[in-house]
């Protein structure tokens, strides 16, 4: 028969068990709203592709080819191997055996498109001088490329053990890439807003209160994520504001300039942009998912064995 020794042992055994049930349920859960932002990026980048090879051109507000030269030859041509490329790393992020191979080719897209922000600063500084609206401006445009690299950082390193280097530093990376972008829209919000009060829906009274508070939940956001405090909330709130974003500002416009590359363009981005934030925001809470799972196999590798007679 058991001794009483057994009892004890269970009564220690059960709540290590249900511990380690609910935190792997929970790592569970993450890894498949990770994977619904992984849905999100690879479709907002697959259809960028689609829509630079629909116009046999590059879009003008997130892909300023033509900073490099008005009269560049080839862009219909870069444009059709750009669009192709875009659709191919969209879609092999979205499966894991190719998800790597994916990740890289998104971020090599996006920093070539950051790269072509670049000769702005000289062209836009020499048009309109030294103002603060036109750094920003610049920036605003080279940060929302940036902002879709950091997904593509977490997701290449997410093959990688949990523990290792390149996780370590892709996190720090994806940080600062999908912290710093947030706080320059809220500063462009707020040196702008005019332009962005013209943007909210007519039937939203107040538009500049709109422009004003979005500008202000922008900068709160990016700096909360930069700075790590409650990171994870931010993060999601950020992509909930964008999702929100997407109804009531990016898809209208498609219905009234159905022909209008831009329009598409900017709720193609946007999709983008909701993955981007949902995949930072899960990586990070599976990552302190997996430091708090740590102690409860720690307890259950230590336990004793029953006592049996």
């Amino acid at each position: 028969m058991y001794h009483c020794g057994h009892t004890i042992s269970s009564e220690v055994e059960n709540p290590c068990i249900v511990i380690e049930f609910c935190l792997l349920a929970k790592r569970l859960m993450g890894d498949q709203q990770m994977k619904a932002g992984v849905w999100f990026y690879g479709l907002g980048t697959a259809l960028t592709g689609i829509l630079d090879i629909a116009w046999g051109a590059f879009d003008a507000s997130h892909q300023p080819i033509k900073s490099l030269g008005k009269n560049l030859p080839g862009q219909h041509i870069l444009a059709y191997v750009a669009g192709v490329w875009l659709v191919a790393a969209g879609l092999a992020i979205l499966w894991r055996r190719s998800a790597r191979v994916g990740a890289a080719a998104s971020a090599i897209a996006y920093l070539i498109f950051a790269a072509f922000w670049l000769p702005r600063y000289y062209a836009g500084i020499h048009a309109f001088g030294w103002r603060i609206p036109v750094l920003v401006g610049i920036n605003f445009g080279l940060a929302q490329q940036l902002m879709l690299v950091a997904p593509a950082a977490i997701v290449y390193a997410s093959t990688a053990s949990p523990d290792s280097l390149l996780q370590k530093r892709a996190a720090i990376a994806a940080r600062w890439m999908l912290g710093l972008p947030p706080v320059i829209f809220g500063l462009f919000h707020l040196t702008s807003i005019r332009v962005f009060a013209s943007i909210v829906p007519h039937w939203m009274s107040f538009g500049y209160f709109w422009a004003v508070l979005t500008g202000i939940a922008f900068f709160l956001a990016g700096s909360a994520i930069c700075l790590g405090i409650m990171d994870v909330l931010a993060a999601r709130l950020l992509a909930l504001m964008l999702l929100l974003f997407e109804g009531f500002v990016e898809i209208p416009p498609i219905f009234i300039r159905p022909h209008n590359q831009a329009a598409w363009g900017a709720a193609v981005y946007n999709l983008a942009a909701i993955g981007a934030c949902w995949i930072f925001a899960e990586f990070l809470a599976s990552r302190a998912d997996r430091r708090r799972i740590g102690p409860a196999e720690n307890v259950t590798m230590s336990r004793p064995d029953p006592v049996v007679a």
